[in-house]
């Protein structure tokens, strides 16, 4: 029989792990959100059916509590939910950013079994991209549980050092941004050069789509394909040229590295007071 899922937190991503599980078959009535806004609990009512409330009353044992909230408030939401787990033994799941295992255990001050998750907004599509990692506490049926809810929005894949995290966050989890504004960017510069919107936007989209579609089913690394691409002398030699020459590779390198001190950053500031 499947766990019990409680969503806390029915936003964007709550709701996307919600309309995932349902889409695969998991019962609606195993299935709860616990979201304080109204008009978000009417948008989850509305399109799922599920249960909704606008707090936790109840924490079963053996249940899986999905942590679906914003790192700024996680450590407020953590220890309202501390009284309600006395003597039981629910998994809990965080998708919040830089907040780690060691926090949330701490403020529910009991050992339970922590999966922490770092996903991605196209889990909006059933195409997101998470990575796992799992406390010492969990057990091996847990672990199979937490992928499984997030293998309903998408690849999930496990690391071995929470620490990783930091750089999933950089990569898959704000990854999308950097496709957007590469997307945004070519889009714009073609209506520059006398391209109709419409059609610069819908080629810029399939251009994206199909060399993402073409790397997930090739053997050949990225760089492999790129050069496929690149006929000597010819229009992508030269455009590569001049990324090349703007240092394009040492801008993403700053910026990955940026995007993963700021997920450490945003743990530490999860501690200050409001």
């Amino acid at each position: 029989m499947e766990k019990h899922i409680l969503s806390i937190g029915g936003g964007n991503m709550g709701r996307a792990i919600i309309g995932g599980l349902l889409a695969k078959g998991y019962p609606p009535e195993r299935l709860c959100v616990v979201e304080p806004n109204e008009n978000a609990r009417t948008l989850v009512t509305e399109q799922f059916g599920v249960s909704v409330s606008a707090a936790c009353r109840e924490i079963r044992d053996e249940e899986i509590v999905l942590l679906a909230v914003k790192p700024q408030i996680m450590q407020d939401v953590v220890t309202q939910l501390a009284g309600l787990i006395t003597g039981k033994r629910p998994l809990f799941i965080s998708i919040a950013a830089g907040i780690t295992t060691n926090q949330i255990s701490r403020w529910l001050d009991a050992v339970v079994p922590i999966v922490r998750v770092m996903p991605n907004t196209p889990s909006l599509v059933g195409r997101g991209a998470a990575a796992l990692f799992a406390t010492a506490q969990t057990r091996d049926h847990e672990k199979v549980a937490a992928e499984s809810v997030m293998a309903a929005v998408g690849l999930a894949e496990w690391v071995a050092d929470e620490a990783l995290l930091d750089v999933v966050t950089a990569l898959s989890g704000s990854g999308p941004a950097y496709f957007f504004l590469f997307m945004e960017l070519m889009e714009e510069i073609a209506v520059e050069l006398g391209l109709e919107r419409s059609i610069a936007r819908k080629l810029t989209i399939e251009t994206a789509l199909g060399s993402a579609e073409l790397a997930r089913n090739s053997t050949q690394t990225p760089g492999e394909l790129r050069q496929h691409v690149t006929s000597p002398g010819g229009t992508t030699q030269r455009a590569l040229e001049i990324l090349d020459g703007g240092d394009i590779a040492g801008l993403m390198r700053k910026a990955l590295r940026g995007a993963h001190s700021r997920s450490i950053e945003l743990a530490a500031a999860a501690e200050e007071p409001a």
